[in-house]
């Protein structure tokens, strides 16, 4: 989080509860996925909150490194495989499913190329102002080829998908992203992730639209019979 590790922790545990609730409204199983979705944010947030308290403090160098996997493992390697994946669940088109595979591959080549850039480089967690910053040492050409297919992966799903509010979700998504790489280029790792993670509170919108629609159709089937 971009501010302060209270403000990450307090971020952190306000996703925690809104992660519960949004479980709580999945009425379908293929819901699951994307229901979980928040409570990562979460863990995003506390990593943080985390890095912000050792790194002012000074030392717990191992505590340093696991808070910065746990954020970076997160948002490099999960999040471009689980978001195409969470959607290909929920679709029920079968032309849309067949493009969000496509959106899948692309996902598991960016994790996977992030996954040896972990392993390999050193990475670095620095508070600059109000902000974290990542230092590594990940190929750079490489890497702006790997965000293009990042940005495929974790945004164009949504809006393939035909779920009811899914665009929406994806609206916002994409624009907290034009406005971080704008204004905090430097940091998007971290600032984009923190909008995202509020932006994850809708949802349990999406969920609980959908579980609306369910019910509609159960009582019009019903009325047929």
């Amino acid at each position: 989080m971009c501010f302060s590790a209270e403000a990450s922790f307090a971020s952190g545990a306000v996703l925690s509860a809104i992660g519960v609730a949004t479980i709580r409204k999945v009425s379908k199983p293929e819901q699951r996925l994307f229901a979980v979705i928040p409570l990562l944010f979460a863990s995003q947030q506390f990593a943080e909150g985390v890095l912000w308290t050792t790194l002012r403090s000074g030392g717990y160098e191992t505590l340093q490194n696991v808070a910065t996997h746990i954020f970076l493992v997160t948002a490099l390697i999960i999040w471009p495989v689980m978001v195409p994946l969470s959607v290909w669940f929920m679709e029920g088109v079968k032309k849309r499913r067949k493009n969000l595979v496509g959106l899948m591959l692309a996902g598991s080549a960016v994790s996977i190329f992030y996954a040896f850039c972990l392993i390999s480089y050193n990475v670095r967690p620095e508070i600059r102002g109000f902000h974290l910053v990542y230092v590594n040492g990940f190929p750079g050409t490489l890497v702006q080829i790997a965000f293009l297919f990042y940005l495929a992966s974790t945004i164009a799903p949504l809006f393939v998908s035909t779920v009811r509010r899914m665009r929406l979700f994806g609206i916002l998504i994409a624009t907290s992203c034009l406005i971080t790489g704008v204004f905090y280029a430097e940091y998007l790792t971290s600032v984009w992730c923190f909008f995202a993670a509020l932006i994850s509170v809708s949802i349990y919108w999406v969920l609980v639209e959908s579980r609306s629609e369910d019910s509609l159709l159960t009582a019009e089937i019903r009325l047929e019979r």
